[in-house]
This record gives C-alpha cells, structure tokens and sequence, in this order.
C-alpha cells in the first residue's frame, strides 16, 4: 500500500470495517439479551405482529423446567416443609387464631343458628370460646404434624412454581438477570472482543476481493460467531481444565457458590414461602385432602366446645344442622389460616431457613447439573437469538456495503 493510500478517504473506509463489525458484534449481543427478557408484557400480537420477552413468554414452561432441573434435585417438598418446621408453623396459627375465638364462633353460630345463639347466656357463650381455645393448641399441633407427613399429596411443587411465575413473569426474569448478571454483560461485551478480530479478517479479504457479498457475508459470520462463541465459553468446559499454565471452566460454573446465594434468595423469599405452600394446599388442586384434614380436627372442637350446651344442642339442632355448623367452621378455618400467613415477618424467617437447606446442596450440585439452573434460558431459544444476531449481521454488512463503500 503507498503513502497516499493511508491518508485516503478509502483507509478510512477500510479502518471502519473492523469497527463496525466490532460494533456489530456489540449490538446483535445486546439486542439478543434484551430481547430474551423484555417486554415482560406482549407489545402487540407475538410472535409475527408484535413481541413479548422470551422467558416471560415462556414463563409457565421456565417454571415448569425451574421444578423438574434444579428444585428436584434440592430436596423433596417434605424436606422443605420439614425445614420450615412445622410446629412453628402451628404456634403461629395458634397465636394469629388465639386472640380472634370469640369473633370467629360467633360468626359461625350467628350465620348458621342465630336464634339459638342470640337465645344462650353470655356465661355459656363464653365458655364455649374458652372450650374452642383450650382445644386449638392440642388439636393445631396434631393437624401439622398430618399434614406434614402427607405435604407432597397435598401440594404439586410443580404446579406452585408454575403458578407463582406465571402470576408474576418478572420472578422469571430476576432469577435468570440476577444468577447470571455477570455472564450477560460478557456476552454483551464479548460482541466488541470477538467482533473487532473478525473485522480484521473481513477487512483484508474485502481489500484484496471486493465482491459485493463479502460485507454482508461477513456481517452474518459476525452476528453468528459471536454469539456462539460467547455461548460456549459461559457453559465450557463443565469442570475445571488446566491449559498450560492456566485452569479454565466455563464463566458461569466458576460462580456456583455466589449463584447458588442468589437464586435461593429469590426462590424462597418469592416462589416456594410457607404462604405459598399453605395457599396451594387450602386452594391448589390437590386442596380437598387438605380441607378433609381440616374438617376432621374442626370437628373435634366443635364437639369438645359445644358439650357444655349439649342437652340443648340436641333439642335444637338436627343432625344435618349440626353438620352444617361444623361444615361452616371448617370453612372459616379455611379462610383463618389463609390469613395468618400473611404476615411477611413470619414469612421472612421461615425462608431464612430453607434458603439455608437449599442453598447448601445447590452449592454442592455437580456442574453438570448446575449448569441447568441457567442453561434453560438459552436453550430454549437459542439459535433464535443467534439467528437474530444474523439477521442484524446481515443488515449492517448490507448499510456498509451501501453507505461506506457506495455500492455493489
């Protein structure tokens, strides 16, 4: 090449070739990323007339793959649940129900037999709440204690993740932004890295055979190449190998310990709480075994409370009414229950202790298995993002054929 040649207009042109590609490279990675998480919500009508973040798009079967490749392999529900400690469940439940007794048997005795209520003498109304109180501790206790043997008929671990991300798809986009928040930026970065490198090569075969395809060919080579390489490098090699002087694994591998933190924070605080595990049980659709749990201690309180008055029960109930009584106090329970683990203090702590369990073993998981709490993410779409990387490729080689170089 002469002098004039390097303080030519067409040097520069030539130098912008890498740059470009480097740019290239830049924003095919970041467009990708993006594209994988945002909007959370469709923009439109998907997938041709409009488009909706991949993960939260596939929210249900993310949450599907989060149970059936990670939580599997944590520990069974019954672990969980037994972490959480089930007798401290119950005294919460007795403390939250405790002082609310007198509300909720009147409640029950004024909608199913208000006369007969109206009709009793406060000493005697009183004592039944008293007879409910002394009899909740014993009997809440033995409920838990039930139903945490048979916690996993009760509730679909599955299906309560499902649920969960499904209500809420940003759960879907924290877990996989926050456990792989420092692979995402190499993978966006890596685009100038990888993408300069080609735009050498690019620029040397451009100078000696300037065929009108070349850029644009070169731009899909980039668009792909840098988001496949990027890929592998994330995910390779599973276990630590020594190259010379140098041990190499796959970037995200590398973290397990600092993801495993992570991940467990977000799962137990927002997805597998003891509110969720008790909803899906009182409402999920395994909830009749549960309620038939229920109804049989509320029964046994009922008739421990209602034995003061029983003479009179008698007389003024039929069997079918006392049923309906007892029916109605379940149903109340029901609604009870619900409510005492509302309290995100109490929530707060039991997560504490099962982020502790889990975490612990996620920390321990072989690589091959931990690379799936992120794998999903870009498996399910994979070569649709690298795809996509071709197409901007494409597009850029094409506007520099145009635009810099004037044409075919």
């Amino acid at each position: 090449m002469s002098e004039s040649f390097f303080t030519s207009v067409e040097f520069w042109k030539y130098l912008s070739i890498p740059v470009v590609a480097a740019f290239v490279g830049w924003l095919t990675n970041y467009v990708a990323i993006k594209m994988l998480f945002y909007p959370v919500e469709p923009i439109g009508k998907p997938p041709y007339l409009g488009w909706q973040g991949i993960l939260p798009s596939k929210a249900a079967k993310m949450g599907a793959i989060t149970a059936d490749t990670t939580l599997s392999k944590l520990g069974t529900l019954k672990e969980v649940f037994e972490s959480m400690q089930p007798q401290r469940i119950a005294e919460h439940l007795i403390r939250y129900i405790g002082p609310r007794v007198d509300a909720y048997v009147e409640w029950i005795m004024l909608e199913e037999h208000p006369k007969l209520w109206n009709s009793l003498p406060d000493i005697f109304k009183s004592f039944i709440a008293n007879m409910v109180r002394q009899k909740l501790p014993e009997s809440v206790h033995a409920m838990m204690d039930e139903i945490g043997e048979q916690v996993e008929e009760l509730v679909d671990v599955k299906q309560l993740v499902v649920d969960e991300v499904t209500k809420d798809k940003t759960i879907i986009n924290r877990i996989f932004l926050e456990c792989g928040k420092v692979e995402f930026h190499f993978i966006i970065v890596s685009g100038l890295y990888f993408g300069f490198p080609f735009g050498l090569i690019q620029m040397v075969v451009w100078y000696f055979y300037p065929a009108w395809w070349i850029l644009p060919l070169f731009g899909v080579i980039v668009g792909y190449a840098t988001n496949w390489i990027a890929l592998r490098i994330i995910f390779q090699p599973l276990e630590p190998k020594k190259i010379g002087p140098f041990v190499v694994q796959g970037l995200f591998l590398k973290r397990q310990k600092e993801v495993a933190e992570i991940w467990c924070d977000i799962v137990t605080r927002e997805v597998i709480t003891v509110h969720n595990i008790m909803h899906a049980m009182l409402f999920g659709p395994n909830s009749e075994k549960t309620n038939q749990i229920i109804h049989r201690y509320i029964r046994e309180i009922v008739d421990s409370a209602v034995s003061i008055i029983k003479p009179v029960a008698q007389l003024a109930f039929t069997s079918e009414e006392f049923d309906k009584i007892q029916l109605s106090a379940s149903e109340k329970a029901l609604l009870a229950t619900s409510s005492a683990f509302d309290d995100p203090e109490f929530t707060e702590e039991r997560a504490r202790i099962v982020k502790a369990m889990i975490q612990e073993r996620m920390e321990n998981l072989p690589p091959a298995e931990f690379q799936n709490l992120l794998r999903p993410a870009f498996q399910e779409d994979e070569m649709k993002l690298i795809l996509l990387g071709v197409a901007l490729g494409f597009a850029a080689g094409m506007a520099q054929l145009f635009f810099v170089f004037g044409g075919i």
